[in-house]
């Protein structure tokens, strides 16, 4: 089988990764004689203009950048002989983060922490030199086999300098679990976009799982505002919590809560590592955005300091207001008050009153039948005592009429 060549330098070889936009090949240099790695834009997105600018862009933001933790750009252009544009990259021999993951289900603290310190030593390079990544996750962190880690993939980075439609406001690009809520949104994002997602891949390395589980960018935002993480030494028993808040901090929801830059970061996660730093978390939910303010709930708008003495627990939507009780009779009874004691008293003044109605009911019913009335009913306003008192009435027809006002005036 013939050897392909592109843009008659490169020969290519095995591919190395397929992206929803792009393949990766491993490939030959014969000018400079060394291995590098081609990046191919997808044909069938040869033809759309706005791929193939974000694709050059790509290129053009990335081979500004020049650190040892960042994947390095050598080359990019269009083969004219297959139609095809390329980015040619330094190769790098080794595993990702998400291979170590799949293999190791858990990182040993020193060894995640080795990951990502480097990461952040990437970072902040790029974002002082006004490049977001854009998309961080354990398959973007590559470490070779001398162990240096570095952050590959820019392929969605933009310069926070510029202007493009392709990048414009709405444009939600990025893979959902490690997108931070202003990414979600659609929002311009910025550096600590990338903070909260290397917070979210420094979780998932030290405790094998994910912040937020979510199927789709609505139910991670409604877990963003409605939940809080476990705190990271609750999870893996090698945490420092010092190291739980250091981590913490970068899944703030608002942009201002996390750190100022990645070096920082950095100096946090080194100081928790040793056991230096403070120990209180304090999470506060992100103020509302146009595109979550009819999701987020009213009462998330406050910090919530939470010691380390007790466990946090996960924030739980408002309960349902409860249905009303099913109606007795002709009228509503108000709801007894202070508790099971209450209840039992009202149940009881209910019954006593049920009795005093009936007495009086069969009193008159019986001197009526006697044909003479010789009481009459009245209560005192301090006590529930019956007190009877003698009248004699020529009529019984007034003595009826005289009986039943009492009646009504002590049964209402």
């Amino acid at each position: 089988m013939a050897t392909q060549i592109l843009a008659e330098r490169y020969e290519l070889g095995d591919r190395l990764g397929v992206g929803g936009m792009s393949t990766v090949l491993e490939a030959f240099d014969r000018r400079l004689e060394r291995h590098v790695a081609v990046k191919l834009l997808a044909e069938h997105l040869a033809e759309d203009k706005q791929f193939v600018a974000r694709f050059r862009r790509e290129a053009l933001s990335a081979a500004r950048l020049v650190h040892p933790n960042i994947v390095q750009v050598f080359d990019f252009g269009l083969d004219e002989r297959s139609d095809r544009h390329y980015i040619v990259m330094e190769l790098v021999r080794g595993q990702s983060g998400a291979e170590i993951l799949r293999e190791a289900g858990v990182l040993g603290v020193q060894e995640a922490l080795s990951m990502v310190l480097q990461a952040c030593r990437g970072l902040d390079y790029a974002h002082r030199n006004g490049v977001v990544h854009r998309d961080v996750k354990p398959g973007n962190l590559l470490r070779a086999e001398d162990d240096v880690v570095k952050l590959a993939d820019f392929g969605i980075a933009k310069a926070v300098t510029e202007e493009s439609a392709i990048t414009q406001v709405g444009s939600v690009i990025g893979t959902a679990a490690y997108l931070a809520p202003e990414q979600a949104a659609g929002e311009q994002v910025g550096p600590p976009a990338d903070l909260y997602a290397l917070g979210v891949v420094t979780y998932q390395f030290l405790s094998g799982r994910l912040p937020y589980e979510a199927q789709s960018l609505t139910e991670l935002a409604l877990k963003q505002m409605r939940e809080i993480p476990p705190p990271l030494d609750e999870l893996n028993p090698d945490v420092t919590p010092q190291l739980a808040v250091a981590v913490d901090r970068a899944l703030a929801l608002d942009p201002a809560d996390r750190y100022p830059d990645a070096e920082t970061f950095r100096d946090a996660l080194t100081d928790g590592m040793r056991g230096v730093g403070p120990t209180e978390i304090t999470r506060a939910v992100a103020s509302p955005t146009e595109a979550t303010r009819a999701l987020r709930p009213a009462t998330d708008q406050t910090s919530v300091a939470r010691p380390r003495t007790e466990p946090r627990q996960a924030r739980q939507p408002r309960a349902p207001r409860p249905a009303p009780a099913p109606l007795t009779g002709p009228a509503t009874v108000a709801p007894a008050r202070g508790g099971p004691a209450g209840q039992a008293a009202a149940r009881e003044r209910r019954r006593k009153g049920r009795l005093r109605r009936t007495f009086v009911t069969l009193f008159v019913l019986a001197l009526l039948a006697a044909g003479a009335i010789a009481a009459v009913v009245a209560t005192s306003n301090s006590s529930n005592a019956v007190r009877l008192r003698q009248v004699v009435y020529d009529q019984v027809n007034q003595a009826v009429d005289q009986m039943q006002q009492l009646v009504d005036d002590n049964t209402r």
